[in-house]
C-alpha cells in the first residue's frame, strides 16, 4: 500500500482496507493499523484471517493493541487472545483497564488464563515477564525421531524452535538444550540427550532483570535463554526477539530521562495531551526551581557586577562549557554503567580519570578563551578595558575550574543516584547543567575576586 493510499484510508471500507492487508506482510499491515484510530482498527483487524489478525496484534511495532483487543467483541477478543504468544497477551491483558480486563480474563479457556495469570504476577521488567511458555520440550528418553515428529505436530502453537529442551522424564528437570540444526544432523535412532552438550545450559531466573538477561544472550550469542525456577524446572523462555525490543524499550526510556523528563510508553502521537504535560511539566517545575539559585548567585555577587560589568559578557560561556562537559561525563557513565562496563566501586577510578581529564580540557578552552580575548583587543572589535590581560585571564582558570568541577561533578552523580536506588538515566542533562550552572558561577566569581582584587573589583 502506498503512503498516499494509506492516508487516504477513510476513504476506504473496513472490507477494502482488510482485503488489502490480507496481501500484505505482518511488519506492513502493522504500520497501516498504526495510522488508524482504535474503533477503526479493530473493526479491520476483525475482518482479517484470524492467522493474519494474531500476527498484527503479536507485533510489539503495534502502538495500541489493547485498546483495538478492547474494542473488538468479547468472542473475537478471547480468540485472538487464545492464539497470541503467551507474553503478548499478557502485556496486551496487563495494558487493559477495568472492567474489560475482567471481562477477558473470565472468556478465556482455562489453560489460557492460568498462563497469562502466571505471567502477569512477576514485577514488572523481569525476566518472568517477558518470557514465553510456548516452547519445546522433550523427555531424555526419546529418540531423535520422535522429538522431530513431535517438532512438526507442535511447531505452529510454539514461539520458537530455536532449541529443543530436554527434561528428565521423571523430575521433568532440565539436563540440557539442543539446537535444531544439531537435531537434525543426529541419526533418527539415537536417544536425544545422547545430543546435548556436555557443558550445562545458559540459565536465568524469573525475577532476573530484563537488562540482565539481555546482557547474557549478547555474551553467549543465544538465541534463546531457559527460566527456571528453584527447582530447575523450566518456566518459559526469552527469545532474542524479546530481547531486542527490551532493549529499544530500554533505550528509549534512558533517553526520555536523560532529556529531563519522565519516560513514557506509549508512541509519540498517541500521548495526551494531560498525559505529556504530566511527564515533562515536573522536571520543568524542578529545573527551573533549580535554576533560581543561579539567580541566587548573581544577586550574592552583584557588586562584583557593578564594579566589572565586563564579567557579564562572559557568564553564558562559562556556564555553557562547564554544563556541556557535565553533560558530556554523564553520557558516557550512564553507558557504562549500563553496560557494566564499570562498577559501584569504580568511582574513586572514574573520578581520578576525569579530574585530569577536565583540567586539561578546561585548559584547551582556556587558551581559545584567551584567544578570542585577545584578538577583539587588538583588532578593535571590543575594548575590554585597561586590565584586559586579567580578564583574559580570570576567562581562562575560571573555565579550568568550571570544565573540572563539570566534568567530576557529571561524572559522580550517576554512581549517587544508583547508590540510592534510582536509575542513573535520571541525571538528566539538563540537571546536569543547572546544578553546574551555579557552581560554575561561584567559582568564576571567587577566581575574578583572586585576579583582580585591586584593579577592576
Amino acid at each position: 500500500m502506498t503512503e498516499t493510499e494509506v492516508k487516504s484510508e477513510g476513504e476506504f471500507s473496513a472490507f477494502q482496507l482488510a482485503a488489502r492487508l490480507s496481501r500484505n506482510d505482518v511488519a506492513d499491515s502493522v504500520e497501516v493499523i498504526n495510522r488508524l484510530p482504535p474503533e477503526d482498527a479493530a473493526s479491520v483487524i476483525e475482518l482479517l484471517p484470524n492467522d493474519l489478525a494474531v500476527g498484527i496484534l503479536d507485533k510489539p511495532e503495534l502502538d495500541f493493541g489493547a485498546e483495538i483487543i478492547e474494542a473488538l467483541p468479547r468472542r473475537a477478543a478471547t480468540t485472538l487472545l487464545t492464539g497470541m504468544s503467551a507474553d503478548m497477551a499478557a502485556d496486551t491483558v496487563q495494558r487493559l483497564e477495568e472492567p474489560a480486563r475482567s471481562d477477558l480474563m473470565a472468556g478465556l479457556d482455562e489453560p489460557t488464563r492460568a498462563t497469562i495469570t502466571g505471567l502477569l504476577s512477576y514485577p514488572k521488567n523481569t525476566a518472568g515477564s517477558i518470557m514465553t511458555t510456548e516452547f519445546v520440550s522433550v523427555p531424555s528418553n526419546w529418540t531423535v525421531a520422535q522429538t522431530l515428529d513431535h517438532i512438526r505436530q507442535v511447531e505452529r502453537t510454539r514461539e520458537t524452535v530455536y532449541a529443543i529442551y530436554v527434561l528428565d522424564p521423571v523430575t521433568r528437570r532440565l539436563i540440557g538444550a539442543v539446537t535444531l540444526r544439531r537435531l537434525i544432523a543426529g541419526e533418527p535412532s539415537a536417544a536425544i540427550h545422547s545430543l546435548v552438550p556436555s557443558i550445562g545450559p545458559v540459565t536465568t531466573s524469573p525475577l532476573v532483570d530484563r537488562e540482565e538477561v539481555a546482557r547474557l544472550i549478547s555474551k553467549y550469542d543465544l538465541l534463546a535463554v531457559p527460566v527456571l525456577d528453584r527447582g530447575g524446572h523450566v518456566l518459559g523462555i526469552v527469545t532474542v526477539d524479546d530481547i531486542i525490543d527490551t532493549i529499544i524499550e530500554e533505550s528509549t526510556e534512558d533517553v526520555q530521562k536523560f532529556g529531563g523528563m519522565e519516560a513514557t510508553e506509549e508512541a509519540y502521537l498517541q500521548i495526551g495531551l494531560g498525559e505529556m504535560i504530566r511527564k515533562r511539566g515536573g522536571w520543568l517545575c524542578m529545573l527551573f526551581i533549580s535554576e533560581m539559585l543561579t539567580a541566587s548567585a548573581m544577586q550574592y555577587f552583584q557588586s562584583e557586577l557593578e564594579k566589572a560589568i565586563v564579567l557579564t559578557l562572559f557568564i553564558p560561556l562559562i556556564m555553557s562549557s562547564g554544563g556541556n562537559s557535565g553533560s558530556q561525563a554523564t553520557s558516557l557513565l550512564i553507558r557504562s554503567l549500563a553496560l557494566r562496563d564499570v562498577a559501584l566501586g569504580d568511582w574513586w577510578r572514574v573520578a581520578i580519570r576525569e579530574l585530569p581529564t577536565g583540567v586539561i580540557l578546561g585548559a584547551i578552552l582556556g587558551v581559545i578563551g584567551i584567544i578570542r580575548i585577545v584578538l577583539w583587543q587588538q583588532l578593535g572589535f571590543f575594548d575590554y578595558g585597561d586590565h584586559w590581560v586579567l580578564v583574559a585571564l580570570t576567562v581562562a582558570v575560571a573555565l579550568i575550574g568550571v570544565v573540572t568541577f563539570g566534568s567530576v561533578a557529571g561524572s559522580m552523580l550517576p554512581f549517587a543516584l544508583q547508590r540510592v536506588g534510582f536509575d542513573p538515566a535520571s541525571a538528566s542533562a539538563p540537571f546536569v547543567a543547572t546544578l553546574v550552572d551555579v557552581t560554575g558561577l561561584m567559582i568564576y566569581f571567587s577566581v575574578a575576586l583572586m585576579i583582580l582584587r585591586g584593579t577592576l573589583l
